[in-house]
């Protein structure tokens, strides 16, 4: 899966915003905390769920089962919004 080519990442201090381009269904611009951050920054080249928990599990100290949810709750939000490519 992949960040759709039609949605722009701009960080601006410690804030990442996603904002769609042209005739999406979504018309709005999704602030990221850092968790979602950094799976959005993954989604720029094509990876999968799994890849995105395993570089989660390097950088970050939680149990494997809670990062996988929080990975799936965040793709979970953009695929509602149209802004994967699967």
């Amino acid at each position: 899966m992949k960040l759709k080519s039609d949605f722009i990442v701009q960080d601006v201090e410690d804030a990442q915003f996603l904002v769609p381009l042209g005739h999406q269904a979504f018309n709005g611009i999704v602030k990221s905390n850092k968790t979602a951050a950094f799976i959005v920054n993954c989604l720029r080249e094509g990876t999968t769920a799994e890849a995105i928990t395993d570089a989660m599990c390097r950088r970050y100290d939680a149990p494997r089962e809670t990062i996988a949810a929080d990975v799936e709750e965040i793709l979970n939000t953009l695929r509602s919004i149209g802004a994967l490519e699967e």
